[in-house]
């Protein structure tokens, strides 16, 4: 079995988390953008299968059970809360023979349950039972710890917590918040006042994902590394967003200065560049736990994974342009004329 999460964490050490598995599958047409549930499991569950192997291709250390939204709130939505139970094993199923395969861990997965609610006390017993069965399928299927992530409100983090640590059979727990624009949760509390507060509560890893994108991302992580004393994750949104629109769902496309969100989003993709990048000043910070969440592609994934040090499979896919015919080195005559063709610079 891999060496735990815990243990890969000590001393300084990192972990790999690939997420985005939701934008991913709707970017490739299994998906329903908007309604956003993970029915694929139910009824392509080898498509889920085949997107953990690449990402672990690319250099994720962890295969995450796909089932993000897959509780009984959203379910019911789409009329298949009867099969809940069925897509969650299902999912830790697939994840669990992907990472016994692979030789890398396994996450359970925890979501906001949406019906949340922070200034009705009622919602929070409906959040305690959806973390509640999703905790006892997660440790059914073997997780080796669970996450729990995108919360918008502290309050619903600590619910999802205490749900590990009741049922999780020991389990340890990554607990993500989800930092939009103003710099504090739904609830009124400033990010890094949070995350130490769900660490002090036991979480063994703390951070944000999704909302921001790298750019936005690094001034919330250099805060909360300044406050929180244990490992602390980093898993943006591979988007360019800016000081002015400092989430995805507020960008716009700088030719149009139309909104992108949620569907024409590939037109403020991060480039590798900017992905590399971001990797390199999270590890200069001291961010441990690191990932690509909404828009992730393994690409982007395997620059995450060269920075942190790794040399995944895909890494012997890695560019080489120096053997490129037109702009690598040493290249003919002939190249060089197809070279000004190509770049505009005969007219």
């Amino acid at each position: 079995m891999s060496t735990g999460l815990l243990e890969r964490l000590k001393d300084g050490g990192n972990v790999i988390c690939a997420e985005g598995y939701m934008w991913e599958l709707e970017r490739r047409g299994y998906l329903r953008s908007g309604v956003f549930t993970p029915e694929i499991i139910l009824d392509q569950p080898e498509r889920v299968r085949n997107l953990h192997e690449e990402y672990v291709h690319a250099g994720s250390d962890v295969v995450e059970a796909f089932t993000y939204y897959g509780h009984r709130e959203k379910m019911k939505k789409i009329g298949r809360e009867d099969e809940l139970e069925t897509l969650n094993l299902r999912a830790l199923k697939i994840a669990r023979e992907v990472a016994d395969s692979t030789n890398t861990l396994m996450a359970g997965n925890l979501s906001n349950t949406t019906s949340f609610d922070p200034d009705d006390p009622t919602t929070a017993d409906n959040s305690r039972l959806i973390f509640k069965e999703q905790v006892e399928w997660a440790v059914k299927g073997g997780a080796d710890y669970i996450i729990g992530e995108t919360f918008s409100e502290i309050q619903e983090a600590h619910l999802a917590l205490e749900a590990i640590q009741k049922y999780g059979n020991g389990l340890p727990a990554v607990i993500t918040l989800v930092p939009y624009s103003p710099k504090r949760t739904v609830d009124g509390v400033p990010f890094p006042q949070a995350l130490r507060q769900l660490e002090e509560a036991g979480a063994a890893v703390v951070g944000v994902n999704c909302g921001r994108g790298p750019a936005t991302m690094i001034p919330i992580l250099k805060e909360i590394r300044q406050v929180c004393k244990g490992p602390i994750a980093a898993l943006p949104v591979p988007f360019r967003t800016t000081p002015k629109e400092q989430t995805f769902q507020s960008l716009t496309d700088p030719s149009t200065d139309k909104s992108v969100y949620p569907l024409d989003l590939s037109a403020v993709q991060c480039s590798r560049t900017d992905v590399r990048e971001f990797a390199e000043i999270a590890k200069e910070i001291g961010v441990q736990y690191i990932g690509l969440c909404c828009g992730s592609s393994s690409f982007l994934l395997r620059e995450v994974a060269e920075v942190y040090g790794r040399t995944p499979p895909a890494a012997k896919y890695s560019p080489n342009l120096d053997a490129s015919y037109v702009i690598g080195k040493n290249i003919s005559k002939h190249a060089h004329k197809v070279k000004r063709y190509m770049f505009g610079e005969d007219e």
